[in-house]
């Protein structure tokens, strides 16, 4: 039996864990089993391998996205940009490669844990189809590890952004300070921050909604509930609004893809 499974801490609950239960019911895949691996510290990594040697793959959920990578053997190119990894694949070692990266016993163990982020597909898939021409200016609400996502694929599209965060972090604007001309300015905007995620559903990040107009793209990462205030104050506006549900989706699939691909490194 194969297992996958989260990490991260606390797990009090798991779109993940649904999804790829129902998947393998779905797709009638027996040999599969999907968990949830509640891990405080990234430093017991190792004691939970050890303890589950029949692993295959991890998705990684706070707090753990930025700390897990110095545990890595290797990082796909854009997990290593963001700075980020949402998805690891644990590979039996094969001595040869190994002699030939140069990477025998490097992290002091005998499988090789490459890293990737499908938070990026994920948010890039999803986000495209939705991106007309004067999209070409963004907003990044907040500066957490989901933001590191958001900002590669903005990067890989050549949207401009500026970070929006409640205190002072290098050229970060403040909420406090936002005027309707930032966002006029911005017809992207992307709220990565928790607010108004369930049962917080009356919190919003705090922007002027009343500058939002249908030229307005805004993209929620939260996706329960299926409609946030941020979201709900967009639509009232006549901007075109977007959750993180599909994101979801489609980076679960992009594991999937990940863990049970041939080639070592795709």
């Amino acid at each position: 039996m194969k297992h996958y499974g989260l990490i991260g801490y606390p797990l009090s609950h798991s779109f993940s864990k649904k999804y790829f239960t129902e998947k393998f019911e779905k797709e009638h895949i027996t040999d599969a089993v999907y968990e949830l691996y509640p891990l405080e510290h990234i430093k017991d990594l190792q004691d939970l391998l050890d303890l589950y040697p029949e692993l295959c793959g991890l998705n990684v959920t706070v707090p753990h996205k930025v700390n897990i990578l110095k545990y890595l053997d290797w990082i796909e190119h854009d997990a290593k940009n963001a700075g980020a990894v949402n998805c690891i694949r644990i590979m039996a070692e094969s001595p040869v490669l190994a002699a030939f990266s140069g990477e025998v016993g490097v992290k002091g163990h005998d499988f090789r844990l490459e890293g990737f982020n499908t938070d990026i597909y994920g948010f890039e898939m999803s986000l495209t189809p939705l991106l007309k021409d004067h999209h070409d200016e963004a907003l990044v609400l907040g500066d957490g590890g989901a933001a590191r996502a958001v900002k590669c694929v903005l990067d890989n599209l050549g949207i401009n952004y500026k970070v929006v965060t409640r205190t002072a972090i290098g050229d970060n604007l403040l909420f406090k300070d936002l005027k309707p001309h930032d966002i006029a300015k911005h017809k992207l905007i992307i709220n990565t921050t928790p607010l108004g995620t369930a049962p917080k559903v009356d919190e919003c990040p705090p922007i002027p909604y009343d500058a939002i107009t249908e030229d307005h793209l805004l993209y929620d990462l939260v996706y329960n509930p299926e409609k946030t205030l941020f979201l709900t104050k967009g639509e009232e506006q006549g901007a075109t609004i977007k959750n993180g549900y599909e994101m979801l989706v489609l980076q679960a699939e992009k594991s999937w893809e990940i863990w049970t691909a041939k080639e070592l490194h795709p």
